[in-house]
């Protein structure tokens, strides 16, 4: 069923798209000037991803099945398959009202009016394809109809749908994260580009957690702990606010003291080293709320983060964090505390990667963001893994973090109560109904 993920992951990006739409709108209608180069960014995503590679999929091959199995999804079909139709002549009218607007040929409360109405049945088409058809299709589809359906989605020689496309349509919608306005989105005029690496290999355990004890006073926060990162790895842990996440990130770094248990790092056993002996033997952390030197400049910020580095290679590593973050480059000279939150966050992770860590510890970087700027936050994190980094993400928010992750840790309460690959948790109707509102 690998389709339903590469399915539900595009909706939840269609739905962050959507409301951050209608967000903008309602910035325009308050009297901020119309940018025509974000709306028209969007509009290319749209038609160019969804209304002529992934609807088509879905029609060609999942609704195909779903009618051949069972006639009671035959009226809902049929209503989304012609929304499906009406999808390019709806979009084609919305940028001719943009057109309009932006030539002043109408007034913006025109366009804006139009676009929630499109923003609207959007989001309705989605939640009626996730709430209607997804859980029909997964009772009533044989192994045979998903390999089927999996072989069409994840056809790596398909001009739709293959990899070359999909990292094209990545590079879409990094374009609306940077031409959007700061209050949604980066703020930058540059594209940017975020170029994947090569993928390494799984291999031995990096991180070793056995027995992990923490307390506030007599407050026991951390209940036993056991878990372990292999190098290359992304590992998740999920849980509620107050699980103890953070708390055992700290634990980690050395910040937060242990009452009991071990920490194994490279080989090494660190349960006694300061925190800035873990930090120089690679563990670096990009901490929750990012935590950003307000009046330094974006400069500083990333250097402070190399603080433990030869000089000679410091000049080279910005280099390489500014060419994955361009908006920290056009920016580099400003106090960090002039940033937009997304911007922030960009900028907690690059001055993280200045330590060149051996494992990355991301605290909830999805933390405060608008919508858009979440799957913008999972597309580094995303080309970081696939460039060979460990990293080991800390997330309240379940779906984002289980549908990157290679494995996962469920913590309730101080103590880890599930562990799988993403894919399994993020099928778990535990984790479902618990963390993902499903």
């Amino acid at each position: 069923m690998q389709s339903l993920r590469i399915i539900t992951e595009e909706h939840q990006n269609l739905w962050r798209i959507a409301t951050t739409l209608d967000q903008v709108a309602a910035e325009v209608e308050e009297g901020r000037p119309l940018e025509a180069g974000f709306f028209a960014s969007v509009f290319d995503y749209i038609e160019q991803f969804m209304d002529k590679a992934h609807h088509a999929k879905e029609d060609d091959y999942l609704f195909r099945l779903l009618r051949e199995r069972t006639t009671l999804a035959d009226a809902v079909l049929d209503r989304l398959q012609a929304e499906h139709r009406n999808g390019v002549d709806n979009l084609a009218q919305l940028r001719q009202r943009l057109a309009a607007a932006a030539a002043g040929g109408e007034a913006s409360t025109a366009f804006t009016e139009a676009l929630r109405i499109y923003t609207a049945a959007l989001k309705s088409h989605v939640r009626s394809e996730e709430k209607d058809v997804m859980p029909l299709a997964r009772e009533l589809l044989t192994a045979e109809d998903w390999a089927e359906i999996d072989a069409a989605f994840l056809d790596n020689q398909d001009p739709l749908f293959g990899s070359k496309a999909r990292a094209e349509f990545r590079e879409l919608y990094h374009r609306i994260a940077s031409l959007a306005p700061e209050s949604v989105g980066l703020g930058s005029r540059s594209a940017g580009a975020l170029q994947p690496g090569s993928t390494a290999a799984r291999a031995d355990v990096l991180l070793s957690v056995q027995g992990m004890e923490s307390c506030y006073g007599r407050i026991q926060a951390l209940k036993g702990i056991t878990l372990e990162v292999r190098k290359g790895e992304l590992v998740a842990l999920i849980g509620a606010n107050g699980a103890g996440k953070t708390t055992f990130l700290r634990a980690l770094s050395g910040v937060q003291p242990m009452s009991a248990g071990r920490i194994v790092f490279d080989g090494e056993d660190i349960s006694r080293l300061r925190a800035d002996l873990r930090m120089r033997r690679g563990i670096c952390q990009s901490p929750e709320g990012r935590q950003v030197f307000g009046p330094l400049t974006i400069e500083d910020n990333l250097r402070l983060g190399a603080y433990t580095q030869p000089r000679g290679q410091v000049e080279g590593d910005l280099e390489k964090v500014f060419a994955m973050f361009p908006v920290l480059k056009e920016k580099r000279l400003l106090p960090a505390g002039t940033l937009s939150g997304g911007q922030q966050q960009m900028l907690a992770i690059g001055r993280a990667l200045m330590g060149r860590p051996k494992v990355l510890l991301l605290d909830e970087p999805s933390m405060g963001l608008a919508p858009l700027l979440v799957e913008e936050v999972l597309n580094v994190v995303k080309t970081l893994k696939e460039q060979g980094m460990t990293i080991f993400l800390v997330e309240q928010n379940a779906f984002a973090a289980l549908s990157i992750a290679d494995r996962a840790y469920v913590l309730e309460t101080g103590s880890i109560t599930l562990t799988g690959t993403g894919r399994e948790l993020i099928t778990n109707e535990q984790v479902r109904a618990a963390y993902l509102g499903m």
